[in-house]
Parts: C-alpha cells; sequence; structure tokens
C-alpha cells in the first residue's frame, strides 16, 4: 500500500474532481479504476482513487517519480484527447494539483501513513488559497503547529502538502490530507463550540482564518489503489 513521507522523494499530485450527481460520481470512479490498472506511465509510482462522500465527487492521490515525468503523461495523446474530454463532461470542476509534501502527523501505534481500500480510515482533504508570501506561515499553521491533534479522540494522522503548480486553480495553495476513525468523531471535533476548544486549537484555526484566502473541503473513502511493480 502506498505510504506518505515528507522525504522529498516523489512529486505528489493530487487530482480533485467534482460533479453534480450520485450517478456521475460512479462513471467517474469507474473511469479512474480503469486508468490507474491501466497505467503502464514513464515515473508513475501509485494512485490511489478515493470516492467522495458530503459532495460528489472523486480524488486521485498520485505518486510521480519527477515533474518531467508527470508534464510527459499530460503531453501525451491519450491524457489531452481522451481522459480530458471524458472527465470534462462528468464533472463540474476539474483541479489538478502538483504538491510537496512537507509535513506528516500521525497516532504513535501507527507507524505512519498509509493510504488504501484495506483500510477504514474517514478521509478529509482540505484545499487552501494562499497569498504568495503566506504561503509557508500556512503550512507551519497546518503541519508543526498542531501537534495537540494527537489527543483528539479519533484523529488519525494528517499530511501537508505544499502546492507548486495547478490546473482548474489560479495561485500559491496548501492541502490538508487527514485520516479520522470514523465521520462521527470527525464531525465531533469539528461541532466543538469555540468557547469550549483548547487555547492551541484556538490558536491555530485564527492563523489559518487570517492567512487562507479561501477554503474548500470533502470527504472520502478509499476505493481503489494500485503501485507499479
Amino acid at each position: 500500500m502506498p505510504k506518505i513521507a515528507a522525504d522529498g522523494q516523489h512529486l505528489t499530485v493530487l487530482n480533485l474532481f467534482s460533479t453534480d450527481a450520485s450517478e456521475k460520481q460512479v462513471k467517474l470512479l469507474d473511469a479512474m479504476r480503469e486508468i490507474v490498472d491501466s497505467a503502464a506511465y514513464e515515473g508513475w509510482i501509485s494512485s490511489t482513487v478515493h470516492a467522495g462522500v458530503d459532495k460528489p465527487g472523486t480524488a486521485n492521490f498520485i505518486q510521480w517519480r519527477s515533474t518531467e515525468d508527470l508534464e510527459a503523461r499530460y503531453a501525451g495523446e491519450e491524457f489531452k484527447h481522451r481522459t480530458l474530454p471524458l472527465f470534462g463532461e462528468i464533472t463540474t470542476s476539474i483541479r489538478l494539483l502538483q504538491n510537496e509534501i512537507v509535513f506528516t502527523q500521525a497516532k504513535p501505534e501507527l507507524g505512519g501513513t498509509e493510504i488504501s481500500p484495506d483500510r477504514d480510515d474517514y478521509t478529509v482533504i482540505e484545499l487552501f488559497g494562499v497569498a504568495e508570501e503566506g504561503q509557508e506561515d500556512l503550512v507551519d499553521a497546518l503541519g508543526a503547529s498542531q501537534e495537540w491533534l494527537l489527543d483528539v479522540p479519533g484523529y488519525r494522522t494528517h499530511t501537508v502538502l505544499r502546492g507548486l503548480r495547478a490546473r482548474g486553480i489560479e495561485g500559491k495553495f496548501v492541502v490538508n490530507y487527514a485520516q479520522w476513525d470514523s465521520k462521527e468523531a470527525y464531525d465531533a471535533f469539528q461541532a466543538t463550540p469555540e468557547a469550549d476548544r483548547a487555547p492551541a486549537r484556538q490558536k491555530v484555526d485564527a492563523r489559518v482564518a487570517a492567512l487562507s484566502t479561501w477554503q474548500d473541503s470533502n470527504t472520502y473513502r478509499v476505493v481503489h489503489t494500485r503501485a507499479a511493480g
């Protein structure tokens, strides 16, 4: 199963697709599984497909050897004339995000961060827009400043990705990829009244609100994965 680490060895691509109906999500998932199962691209390492839970859509967490390998895939005839048109027909938005993993944190008993349909993670992906001069501060706010999450019931892991470049959005961005025990645990965390939140959380919330120019999120379950070799 793919492992997530801030070791600088891979280019991490997160492709986010939204749609407006559950039946279109099924078509998206079928198309993504077909692409992942037939993947034989130079420099491709792994792909993990996620199905949207709160809102119809999909996410694909992909590891590549380098930017050059990814751009070769984007320049290919199959991608330009089959893949993009197909997704364009059944989506309301397409965001192709190239990232560098800069922080990971996991409950000690987990021994790191893994993604697989064999696990039962409730996955939350948050996308934040940010001014260029604030990107590093936002990375810190979402990452190293959140050690207190280890004591939150139901929290498992989270990973912070620094956005490098993208198709489908403008400007700088940061991604937070988090795993929880369940929807109930995550919803309880989100529903905690502000006055009852720990001071460390209040400080982080204020920093994130001040630094981010916009925010979008969805929750997912992992449904399919495949790695090269």
